[in-house]
């Protein structure tokens, strides 16, 4: 955990379906972000053993149901999108398992709106 601080990254851990999803996260940055803290607790069959692993690393962990993420790393499948901000980018890694569980990995970008006459770079007069 304390290679993430002088990044500034800050760990969300996303449980499964048996706790909707819900995500470990430290409690200081639950309160500054004002994400809604719920009330359950991870176990082997609801949540998992990386949420577990998460609560014993954390300093005073508490799960979240929403986050908006910047980026996301999906360890296993959970399907983490629905944390990470619109519009979501596949990035592509050479690391493609960690362990036996299947990675995949998420950025996000700002949306590109306007028609046809929309311009994307910033040049007024072309």
């Amino acid at each position: 955990m304390e290679v993430l601080k002088p990044q500034k990254l800050y760990l969300a851990v996303q449980g499964c379906e048996h706790l909707n999803r819900a995500l470990v996260v430290e409690r200081k940055i639950a309160e500054e972000k004002n994400f809604e803290i719920v009330t359950v607790f991870p176990s082997e069959h609801a949540g998992g053993s990386c949420q577990i692993a998460a609560f014993e690393q954390m300093d005073d962990p508490v799960e979240v149901e929403h986050v908006i993420a910047q980026a996301g790393m999906d360890i296993g499948d959970t399907s983490i999108g629905m944390h990470v901000k619109f519009v979501q980018i596949p990035v592509r890694t050479s690391v493609k398992e960690i362990g036996f569980a299947h990675a995949t990995y998420l950025r996000s970008r700002p949306k590109l709106i306007g028609g046809e006459r929309a311009k994307y770079k910033w040049d007024p007069f072309g």
